[in-house]
């Protein structure tokens, strides 16, 4: 689901809020044998990110779909400048940008575990599923679940929303 712009929070309710992330809106299919990473848009993006390819190979179970927001984060916060700059036709050029500035994925919502569909289950159900696979993942550069909070107060004051 994409998120929607509006000019207030919405009024209580058992709503989850989440930060905003400046990046890529992709998918992560993890197969048998490799990796598939897809833009919102059904765009290959693999190719751009290496590191992460290598990272969700060797970390995600088998028959697992994570949806999330590729980010490079930067003492200074998320650049998506920078970010941008990975889709570049070169793959020496791809490869050289991957070591300097390695990005990120962002997870908020699971897909599929270990090949069984979970779209239809809650969301609380989805989000806790998300929160024990990536219990393994948060030692290395990528991926981890986003922080969310069913506080409106919290929501107000994140420094996402004083964008």
């Amino acid at each position: 689901m994409l998120a929607k712009l509006a000019e207030e929070l919405p009024p209580e309710g058992s709503f989850l809020y989440e930060p905003k992330w400046d990046g890529f809106r992709a998918i992560v299919f993890r197969g048998g044998s490799d990796v598939y990473i897809q833009s919102r848009d059904l765009r290959p993006l693999d190719r751009y990110f290496p590191e992460l390819h290598d990272i969700f190979l060797e970390k995600l179970p088998e028959g697992c779909v994570v949806d999330g927001e590729i980010v490079i984060a930067t003492p200074h916060g998320l650049d998506f400048d920078t970010l941008q700059m990975r889709l570049h036709p070169a793959a020496s050029r791809v490869a050289k940008l991957a070591k300097e500035t390695p990005a990120q994925f962002v997870a908020f919502d699971l897909l599929a575990g270990t090949g069984t569909d979970v779209r239809d289950a809650a969301q609380s159900e989805r989000r806790a599923l998300l929160e024990w696979r990536s219990t393994g993942l948060r030692a290395s550069k990528a991926p981890a679940s986003t922080a969310s909070s069913r506080s409106r107060k919290t929501a107000r004051t994140s420094p996402a929303s004083a964008r």
